[in-house]
């Protein structure tokens, strides 16, 4: 690349006119499920994970509302969440979604975030936030929720 074209892309840059580019995690990877420590849960089945992201149980508790944090489209941990809890392809979960705001069954979608650091910051900022992190890059002062009965590493752990 030139110079020039060089400092004018870092100049969008620090300008925040380009964002860089995440690439997804590593094919293969443990998918932690997270939320902040103060939230009531330790451990969902996949189905009660599906629910939470079908909208379908939109409240931890009486007074905490669950806020779905989900990877932008090409991240490894965004294909899993699609795969192996949605069971759609990108195209259905899309629809889904518009379907489920145009019915006025749910107030809005889930929120798009754009890297799994961006993700742990909401998760520590937005009370009954949940998000989908690869595992290696967990940050601490996170729950990692257990799923079955198990963590990410652990035989048989069901999201990778």
């Amino acid at each position: 690349m030139n110079k020039v074209l060089l400092r004018g892309v870092s100049l969008l840059l620090l300008a925040g006119l380009l964002c860089p580019v995440t690439l997804p995690a590593a094919a293969g990877g443990d998918i932690a499920v997270v939320v902040r420590p103060d939230t009531p849960a330790d451990d969902l089945t996949l189905a009660e994970i599906r629910r939470l992201l079908l909208g379908e149980r939109q409240f931890w508790n009486s007074n905490l509302r669950v806020t779905l944090l989900i990877r932008a489209p090409v991240a490894h941990e965004r294909e899993v969440v699609l795969k192996t809890i949605y069971g759609m392809s990108e195209a259905a979960f899309k629809q889904y979604w518009i379907s489920k705001v145009f019915r006025a069954e749910a107030t809005s979608g889930p929120k798009i975030v754009y890297s799994n650091e961006m993700a742990s910051e909401l998760i520590l900022a937005i009370p009954g936030s949940v998000a989908f992190v690869d595992a290696t890059q967990v940050p601490k002062g996170l729950k990692v929720l257990k799923v079955n009965g198990k963590l990410p590493g652990d035989k048989a752990y069901p999201l990778r």
